[in-house]
């Protein structure tokens, strides 16, 4: 792990987000209803899987771009393989692997709303802030 990637701290920091927490929730909601078809968590990293149906990859590197921007102690790769959209999440820093562990929860926790999320992963340590800046 370099230097760089262990100073990021476990935070998800929504200030200037173009969408708000109970709307990126929401989504996640959508995507995974629509279009989730598999998940497993191999060797630390969680993997995402869905059809590469039309607008579905596009979909998901938009919403792992805006996750990335706020939750930088993650690492995303999407990508596409055998008719499928794949999408991978790994962490390399300790304090970090209980966040990992809740993602591959996401799927579940997401349909009990924003409230039980952010309780759960602040119980795990992760700290939220997601004041708007003033427009």
């Amino acid at each position: 792990m370099d230097d760089a990637r262990r100073s990021i701290p476990v935070v998800c920091d929504l200030t200037g987000a173009a969408d708000t927490a109970e709307e990126r929730i929401a989504e996640y909601r959508r995507l995974f209803s629509q279009h989730l078809t598999g998940r497993s968590v191999i060797d630390g990293r969680v993997r995402f899987r869905f059809p590469a149906d039309t607008g579905v990859e596009a979909w998901v590197r938009d919403l792992a771009s805006r996750e990335q921007q706020c939750c930088g102690f993650f690492e995303f790769a999407v990508r596409v393989e055998g008719g499928e959209v794949l999408w991978d999440a790994t962490v390399d820093d300790d304090a970090a692997r209980a966040m990992l562990d809740e993602w591959s929860r996401l799927p579940e926790t997401v349909t009990a709303g924003v409230d039980v999320v952010r309780d759960r992963w602040t119980d795990r340590g992760l700290s939220f802030s997601d004041q708007r800046s003033p427009s």
